[in-house]
């Protein structure tokens, strides 16, 4: 592109630049910076009151009392104004705040549309494939099911057992086992009423309470009877 000559610019002018349209990042940094700008003046308006008072209260005379209280007052009168600034600061930040949560929002169901426009889109064209055919589903699931079925008949013949008849009866299987059940407990009984009584263990006598009773040994035995004493009960004394 050829230069435009400095003459030309100054006779016809030149194009100026558009600047760039504000967002709403741009407006809402805006006003933090502005109110940050007012907490600190704010902040220091509140340190010169502290110093007003502590003049206040060191006043001797009435006069420098009363110049005290028109700097605190004056003081005062611009924290006021700092702090209405302040409110109306934070209300624009709150509605811009809000603006740009509907903004993002909107955004936001927009891309949502979109993408349930691009899925309906892909259902219908997968929907009109083979692949989803009602008929050809239906068909896949009742062959499924026969072949289910010969399997479960397969897995009937192969679990039978051979040289068992199939005719056999329940009750009659169940009325032999009670027979013998019956034939067993009577040849239990059979057997303790056979027993001859010299094979019966008698009960020995209980030992005493508090009587120790030692047996002798076996190598010694003749000797622990011929040193005992024999005792003869007292009706065998009477006869004798």
């Amino acid at each position: 592109a050829r230069a435009v000559p400095v003459a030309m610019k100054r006779l016809f002018g030149v194009k100026k630049e558009k600047a760039p349209v504000p967002t709403l990042d741009d407006a809402t940094g805006s006003l933090d910076k502005r109110g940050a700008s007012i907490d600190a003046k704010l902040h220091a308006l509140d340190l010169e009151l502290a110093k007003h008072r502590d003049i206040l209260r060191t006043c001797r005379t009435p006069a420098a009392k009363e110049a005290a209280k028109r700097r605190a007052l004056q003081v005062l009168k611009q924290k006021r104004m700092y702090e209405g600034q302040r409110d109306v600061l934070y209300n624009q930040q709150f509605n811009l705040e809000q603006v740009s949560f509907a903004a993002q929002s909107a955004k936001d169901t927009a891309a949502q549309v979109s993408a349930m426009q691009t899925t309906s889109k892909e259902l219908k064209a997968q929907f009109k494939t083979k692949a989803f055919d009602v008929d050809r589903i239906d068909a896949l699931n009742d062959e499924m099911a026969d072949l289910m079925d010969q399997h479960a008949e397969i897995q009937d013949v192969l679990g039978r057992n051979y040289n068992v008849p199939d005719d056999i009866d329940e009750e009659e299987l169940m009325g032999e086992l009670d027979a013998l059940e019956e034939m067993m407990g009577e040849e239990l009984l059979g057997v303790d009423e056979e027993t001859p009584s010299y094979l019966v263990d008698d009960a020995l006598p209980e030992t005493p309470e508090g009587v120790e009773q030692t047996l002798p040994n076996a190598g010694n035995a003749g000797e622990a009877l011929s040193g005992a004493e024999v005792s003869v009960p007292k009706n065998a004394e009477k006869a004798q």
